[in-house]
């Protein structure tokens, strides 16, 4: 019997570290795969944290329709947590890299229609950049950081009549910028900032949603991944820790 029962705990072993291996086998990082093919992004490396309404993928253009009531954010000012929009991702342990993608939102119609990019990590911890529809006058070009569960919101306004924009995310370890830009050619700066849950494998790429009574149809382009745009700064050097 122990003879046995030694020969079955070998086989248990074998069995649980080959599950594990195929486990580890089975990750794709979808900026390394990008990054051997000219920057292409593989749409099938794309996985969905929540889908929305209705969604298409054809080629390399992607449309999101949203439904009413998604969006994301985390308690500051409005003292409540939105964790429904539906978000389109990648995963990436490199630790420098761009992404690019174009966005056309010419469907908003309702105040805060929106789309844009993404970093969704989990609920409390997110980073976003988008236009965010406000009226037939203007609309706010902007983004939003999550950390530890509070978000923020910095923007700027920009007129009704802009229906496209280009965004760039870089990442610099765990530190990340994100730029726009109208288009696709000459790029600015819309944020620098740290996350504190963004250091090692993470998940990003594209959303949209409708916090109010709205649905709309966004449309993504032109998704490339290169490398690090956000270059190292070339001023004052680094404090000694």
């Amino acid at each position: 019997m122990k003879g046995s029962t030694a020969f079955i705990a070998t086989c248990l072993g074998f069995v649980m570290a080959s599950c594990t291996n195929t486990s580890e086998n089975t990750f794709v990082d979808g900026v390394t795969d990008a990054l051997g093919n000219d920057g292409k992004v593989n749409t099938e490396l794309l996985e969905w944290t929540r889908e929305p309404q209705s969604f298409n993928i054809s080629g390399d253009t992607l449309s999101i329709t949203t439904a009413p009531h998604t969006d994301l954010w985390q308690r500051t000012y409005y003292h409540f947590r939105n964790d429904n929009a539906p978000v389109l991702q990648m995963k990436t342990k490199e630790k420098y890299f761009s992404f690019v993608a174009r966005t056309d939102f010419t469907q908003s119609h309702h105040r805060f229609d929106q789309c844009g990019i993404v970093m969704y990590l989990d609920s409390e911890n997110w980073l976003k950049g988008s236009v965010e529809y406000e009226n037939d006058q203007f609309q706010h070009l902007g983004s939003v950081a999550t950390n530890n569960g509070y978000s923020d919101w910095a923007t700027t306004a920009i007129p009704a009549d802009v229906k496209t924009m280009w965004y760039r995310f870089s990442r610099r370890a765990d530190d990340y910028c994100i730029e726009c830009s109208y288009d696709g050619i000459t790029f600015s700066q819309m944020r620098i900032c740290h996350m504190y849950k963004g250091a090692e494998e993470i998940s990003f790429g594209i959303y949209a949603c409708s916090p109010e009574e709205s649905s709309f149809t966004a449309v993504f382009t032109d998704m490339k991944i290169t490398e690090c745009m956000w270059k190292a700064h070339d001023g004052q050097k680094p404090d000694e820790e």
